[in-house]
């Protein structure tokens, strides 16, 4: 039985990988933040198939001793500080949980069983202000947010590892991936569950930014196949993992409420204070490679994942 360690494991991308390695016969252990506890809603339903234990992630001796004692075949890191109300916050903490918690973790896996195969969940936010569309594996990486820097330092250090050390260690340039496990923090879960409210009357309008800000939007279930992909493979490598369309707050909009048979420009209102500036260059992502060496392809559409999301949390209301 193959294992892997999936650190941020009561997360979106977490818990959908957990699923898909015990599909596949994994023995699956995941690692989450020591204050998580509470919040394993999403893996809730594979309690008694999966292994969680809390740690210290800062801690390199945590991923010695995690590596000792489970013996893992496959690295899977998705631990990091993510939300976007989280990009400027505390950078110190956002530098040390997205950017040396990866050393540590490689350093770790260096010291004990270099035929470790690790991924780490790297983020198109490392393209910031890219100066070309669509971005690949090839863009210059010019992130203007502490996020997106950090996450270039853990990039930078995963290829770094793999050039000098000899480690099978991948990066996968995620674009922006949603699903109805999807935080409520971020925008995409903010609008599908402002829908399902209005819906059941629970609230009369939605407020927003920018409905003009577009982002390349795909289901989190495909890409965390494709990471699977990538330690399956034969050679380590990043890649860019993305549908290649990009899609604007307002036609996220406009496709949620339609599902419910409702018209967005009745109920959403705008709060031009709560909008991120809007990026000179679209954020759209070039998944050819993945298409050309992993044979991945992205198989849930934008309108199906919207209304993917809608219905979920129609379902969580207690709306049919």
């Amino acid at each position: 039985m193959p294992r892997a360690l999936i650190t941020g494991i009561n997360g979106q991308d977490g818990s959908y990988l957990a699923e898909l390695l015990l599909e596949r016969g994994y023995g699956v252990v995941g690692l989450i933040r020591d204050d998580a506890d509470a919040r394993l809603q999403r893996v809730a339903h594979l309690q008694g198939r999966v292994e969680v234990v809390s740690g210290n992630l800062l801690s390199e001796a945590l991923f010695r001793s995690l590596i000792s004692q489970y013996q893992p075949d496959e690295i899977y890191n998705f631990a990091a500080r993510a939300s976007s109300s989280q990009l400027f916050a505390d950078p110190v903490l956002t530098g040390d949980f997205n950017g040396l918690a990866v050393v540590r973790i490689l350093e770790a896996i260096r010291a004990l069983n270099p035929a470790i195969r690790f991924c780490q969940a790297s983020s198109s936010e490392m393209f910031g202000e890219a100066l070309q569309a669509p971005q690949s594996e090839a863009t210059t990486f010019r992130p203007n947010n502490p996020y997106g820097v950090a996450k270039l330092f853990a990039h930078g250090m995963v290829g770094t590892y793999r050039a000098n050390f000899g480690l099978f260690a991948c990066s996968s340039i995620l674009f922006n991936h949603e699903s109805p496990r999807r935080g409520t923090e971020f925008v995409t879960r903010k609008i599908t569950m402002g829908v399902a409210r209005i819906k059941r009357g629970l609230a009369e309008t939605l407020q927003l930014g920018s409905l003009e800000a577009s982002r390349d939007w795909g289901y989190a279930a495909d890409y965390v196949r494709a990471m699977w992909q990538m330690l399956q493979a034969a050679v380590a490598d990043d890649y860019v993992l993305a549908t290649g369309q990009s899609h604007s707050v307002r036609e996220f909009c406009e496709v949620a409420f339609e599902h419910v048979g409702l018209d967005y420009r009745d109920y959403v209102r705008v709060d031009p204070q709560a909008g991120r500036p809007l990026d000179a260059v679209p954020r759209v992502g070039n998944a050819e490679k993945a298409r050309t060496v992993l044979g991945w392809r992205p198989t849930v559409s934008f309108q199906q994942l919207v209304r993917m999301m809608v219905d979920a949390d129609l379902a969580a209301l207690g709306v049919s």
